[in-house]
């Protein structure tokens, strides 16, 4: 019986999932990067870590220690953002056979176990672009600071409101994969290079007319702090909230 998302995809369609590159953008991540790298499957075929001018060296880290011939590390030569980062990545998966382009953040937060299964809507022609969504259930939201849950809620309605994905969550999950052809439609040049990067692929898959599709998932949270400015009655709001 099929156990894992890869071989219920085979056993559905009669194939593995096409070649995947995963693009991982990189800011002092000398903590968690190679744990990150460790877990990532035989399913991926490149690997693109993005040091983004990372003052603590990570990419000469993972130079000196990676040993899986997938692995790549590209520079940048200023600090451009996640955005930045994550387009400089793009410009290398498109640039091989990768059918599919996952992103994953460095910090750890997210499973790389879990990219088959965001990679699946793609791979069976569902959709165009997946993304996580942390919001699919109460349980999934309970490790989830009381920030990032208001913070995120609210953009999720700013980002509907510009994008027309009414049932899309979680606009700035950062795990997401792409087919390469919604990929080389996009103006990669001009997206936003900052925190919200993830919200303006949105608005600019709503002009492609993609199919965009959520995959539940849970994120881990570790000692990072939330890039997500709130305003400060909404953080009063917060202090009151149990989940």
């Amino acid at each position: 019986m099929p156990t894992t998302p890869t071989d219920r995809l085979k056993a559905k369609t009669g194939s593995p999932l096409p070649p995947i590159a995963v693009v991982i953008p990189c800011y002092r991540e000398t903590s968690h990067v190679l744990d990150v790298l460790a877990q990532i499957g035989p399913e991926v075929t490149a690997i693109f870590v993005i040091d983004d001018a990372c003052p603590d060296g990570t990419g000469d880290l993972v130079e000196s220690t990676n040993t899986d011939p997938r692995v790549r590390v590209v520079r940048n030569a200023l600090n451009t953002g996640v955005g930045g980062a994550t387009i400089a990545g793009y410009r290398e998966a498109l640039a091989t056979d990768a059918e599919i382009i996952v992103k994953i953040d460095g910090d750890g937060q997210m499973d790389p176990k879990l990219i088959p299964t965001i990679s699946a809507p793609i791979a069976v022609g569902r959709a165009d672009y997946a993304k996580g969504n942390r919001f699919h259930s109460i349980q999934a939201v309970r490790g989830m600071p009381g920030t990032r849950i208001v913070g995120n809620f609210a953009l999720s309605f700013l980002s509907k409101l510009s994008s027309g994905y009414w049932n899309v969550f979680d606009p700035t999950n950062g795990f997401t994969a792409i087919h390469r052809k919604a990929a080389g439609h996009l103006p990669i040049d001009t997206l936003s290079k900052g925190f919200f990067f993830e919200s303006d692929m949105l608005f600019q898959l709503g002009l492609l007319r993609a199919v965009v599709e959520d995959v539940p998932m849970t994120a881990r949270y570790g000692r990072e702090s939330s890039g997500i400015n709130i305003p400060w009655p909404c953080k009063n709001a917060v202090s009151g909230c149990r989940i």
